[in-house]
């Protein structure tokens, strides 16, 4: 069985960043919210929406992340780590909702004459960007360090939202510099904000609805999980290698080629080693799956059916 300390500190490191994320996005939530309200801004009401989305969202996925750490049952040999993905392809379509719903109602309050929103809006919008980037910093370390592409992806969305806060803060300031002419830039703003939204929403249910049709990894880690097999004595070749990613884990299938002549007893042996090499080498892939193939190769040719055609 493979060594699941090194996995559930994964899990940890994971957890504890999604908590600080979710603070910090709702703090700033409840700001912009009320900021936005005060000031008569829906630029920054709109990007208070989008952090209030991302407090939902995280709020799904550390629920998801402890079903995803319970183990494998009957009903379900292969454990609960699919959580992750049906929960992100779920909440990504709130959040994609939820972004147009705001953008009609900035579309119908383009060209209707509002106050000028405060100067202080801006500050709000300024501080936001220092925020939101720093959190992107923070979440590429942890990214980088435990090899969780949920983290990654988590950090690029504070790199946009990031950005959204920059599109609010020009809006604002437009308006500032120009007065009520260019008192539409607010809602321009909102909908540059909503477009950033949607787009991440999309991409967010791509790589969760990818991941549970079962993708093929990516070509460097499956690459690496070969050059580890290749590496076990007895290994002649490794015919198919099928790596798939579920939650913050992955399930590999794998057929090696052994020498035709070894005994079922030294072909199994082999395979063991194979199978406990690659979980003590990757922490994150949770179960391995040996096929034994008869090296050279003997191509299998389809059964004919013995009572003729059918």
């Amino acid at each position: 069985m493979a060594d699941r300390t090194s996995i559930s500190h994964t899990y940890a490191e994971v957890t504890r960043a999604a908590v600080f994320g979710l603070v910090v996005n709702l703090s700033l939530g409840i700001v912009k919210l009320i900021g936005g309200i005060v000031g008569n801004s829906f630029a920054l009401i709109a990007d208070a929406v989008n952090s209030i989305g991302d407090v939902v969202t995280t709020v799904v996925v550390l629920f998801a992340l402890r079903v995803a750490q319970r183990p494998a049952d009957a009903e379900h040999p292969y454990g609960h780590t699919r959580a992750e993905g049906i929960a992100a392809s779920n909440v990504a379509l709130l959040v994609i909702i939820s972004a147009l719903l705001v953008g009609w109602e900035a579309i119908q309050r383009i060209f209707v004459q509002h106050d000028i929103p405060p100067i202080w809006t801006l500050w709000i919008a300024g501080a936001n960007i220092l925020i939101k980037e720093s959190l992107f910093q923070y979440n590429v370390r942890v990214g980088k360090r435990t090899g969780s592409s949920a983290i990654i992806a988590n950090a690029w969305d504070h790199r946009s939202d990031a950005l959204c806060a920059l599109a609010v803060l020009i809006g604002l300031g437009t308006i500032r510099l120009g007065g009520s002419q260019f008192i539409w830039a607010d809602e321009v703003a909102s909908l540059i904000v909503v477009a950033v939204i949607v787009w991440s929403g999309v991409q967010l249910f791509r790589s969760s609805a990818s991941e549970l049709m079962d993708v093929q990894a990516d070509s460097e880690f499956v690459d690496r999980i070969r050059e580890v097999a290749m590496s076990v004595a007895g290994i002649e070749e490794v015919e198919t290698l099928w790596v798939r990613k579920s939650g913050l884990e992955y399930f590999a299938d794998i057929h090696i080629e052994v020498d035709q002549h070894l005994t079922v007893a030294e072909g199994h042996r082999i395979g063991h080693q194979v199978k406990d090499r690659l979980l003590a080498e990757f922490p994150n892939l949770r179960d391995v799956l040996v096929h034994l193939e008869p090296f050279p190769h003997i191509h299998n040719t389809p059964l004919t059916n013995q009572n003729g055609p059918s």
